[in-house]
C-alpha cells in the first residue's frame, strides 16, 4: 500500500508540522489540518507553498469539519493533542472526534501517542508487548485512550498507534519537555531543563520520528497495532545543554526543574504542575526498542545528537531572526 492523500489533523503541532513536512517532501498531496489560520500559512511558508499541500481551518472536536475538509484521503494522522492539565477531560474526546470522523470516511489513522502507557520499564528495551500497567493519571488515560482507538465499535476505520519517547526538532513546542529548554538557549536566555539532568535518556529527533512515521503507514498490514519509535540513543541533560550551547553562543545558566521547583511555577502555570507525577520518567527512563519496526518496515533512522541538537538552535535562531525582521517589514510596506 501507497498513501495515496493524507490528512493532517494538528498540523501545526510539533509532531503534527513535522510529518506534514515529511509527507510533502515525499510528494504526498496533504491536507493540513488546524484551528490556526495563520499558523497554518506560516507551516505553508516555510515549506515554500507547495502546490501539494491544502490548508484546512476547523476544530477537531468536531468529527463534521474535519470530514468537510478530507476529500480524498485515504490516511489520517492524528497529532492533535490538549494541554497537560485538560488530558483527563479533553484527550478521549477528541480522539472519538477524529475516530467517528474517520468511520464515515472510511479511512486509516495513524494516531500518534507517547510512553506513558507503559508505566515503569519491567524490561530494557521496552518492546510493544511490554506490560501496559501505567500508575500516573495521565497513564491510565493514555491507556483508556488507546482502548478507545481499538474499540470494535469502529467497523470502517482501521487505526495504528505510534510511539514516540520524548522528542526535539524545530518544529518541538511547549508539547516537548525539551523544546522550550531548546527554544530558549537558541534565544540566549536562561533555561530550565525538567528532570535529571545527569541520568541518560532516550530522544527522538522529529525529522527522523516523521520519516519513520510514514514509512509505516505505508504498510497496510501494520494497521490494528502498536508501534514504537525508537529514538537516537541515550543522551544526559548536560550533554544536551553543551552541545545547544555550543551551537547557540549562548552561555546562559540552565536550571534543573524537579518537584518542589515544578510545584512552586505550577502556581501560576497548571500545566507545570501537572508534570511533577511523570518525573520518575528522568529518574528510570524507558528506552523504545525498534525491533519489530527493524523487522518488518526497514531501519531505524537516528541523527546523531550532535547533529540534530545543533540543527534544531540554529532553525530556531533562524525563526527568531524572521520574526524579528517581519514587524519592521511590515510597517515599511505601510509608508509606501
Amino acid at each position: 500500500m501507497t498513501i495515496n492523500k493524507a490528512m493532517v489533523v494538528g498540523a501545526t503541532g510539533g509532531t503534527g508540522a513535522a510529518i506534514t513536512e515529511e509527507l510533502v517532501k515525499r510528494g504526498i498531496p496533504t491536507i493540513a489540518f488546524g484551528r490556526s489560520r495563520q499558523k497554518l500559512e506560516q507551516l505553508a511558508g516555510r515549506l515554500g507553498n507547495p502546490v501539494h499541500l491544502k490548508l484546512a481551518i476547523g476544530d477537531a472536536m468536531r468529527p463534521e469539519e474535519i470530514i468537510a475538509q478530507a476529500g480524498d484521503a485515504d490516511v489520517m494522522f492524528h497529532c492533535a493533542n490538549v494541554p497537560y492539565h485538560q488530558m483527563a477531560s479533553k484527550l478521549i474526546p477528541l480522539g472519538e472526534s477524529v475516530m467517528e470522523a474517520a468511520e464515515q470516511l472510511a479511512i486509516k489513522v495513524v494516531a500518534i501517542d507517547g510512553i506513558y502507557p507503559y508505566g515503569r520499564r519491567q524490561s530494557d528495551p521496552v518492546t510493544e508487548e511490554h506490560p501496559k500497567q501505567p500508575h500516573t493519571r495521565k497513564g491510565k488515560v493514555r491507556l483508556n485512550f488507546e482502548r478507545m482507538l481499538f474499540d470494535k465499535r469502529w467497523k470502517k476505520a482501521r487505526v495504528m498507534i505510534v510511539r514516540l519517547p520524548d522528542y526535539y526538532g524545530p518544529t518541538a513546542n511547549e508539547a516537548s519537555y525539551l523544546g522550550s529548554t531548546l527554544e530558549a538557549i537558541a534565544a540566549g536566555k536562561m533555561a530550565f531543563f525538567i528532570g535529571n539532568m545527569t541520568v541518560p535518556r532516550e530522544y527522538v529527533y522529529l525529522p527522523d520520528a516523521a520519516a519513520m512515521i510514514a514509512e509505516v503507514a505505508g504498510h497496510d498490514e501494520a494497521y490494528g497495532q502498536n508501534w514504537n519509535i525508537p529514538g537516537g540513543g541515550l543522551i544526559s541533560g548536560r550533554e544536551i545543554v553543551r552541545i545547544a550551547r555550543a551551537a547557540s553562543g549562548s552561555s546562559k545558566p540552565v536550571f534543573s526543574l524537579k518537584k518542589i521547583g515544578l510545584s512552586l511555577l505550577g502556581l501560576g502555570v497548571p500545566v507545570m504542575k501537572e508534570i511533577v507525577e511523570m518525573l520518575y520518567l528522568t529518574e528510570e527512563p524507558l528506552t523504545l526498542s525498534g525491533a519489530k519496526y527493524e523487522k518488518w518496515i526497514g531501519p531505524i533512522i537516528a541523527t546523531p545528537f550532535e547533529e540534530g541538537i545543533t540543527a534544531t538552535v540554529k532553525a530556531l535562531q533562524q525563526a527568531n531572526t524572521a520574526a524579528s525582521v517581519q514587524p519592521s517589514q511590515t510597517a515599511d510596506s505601510r509608508t509606501v
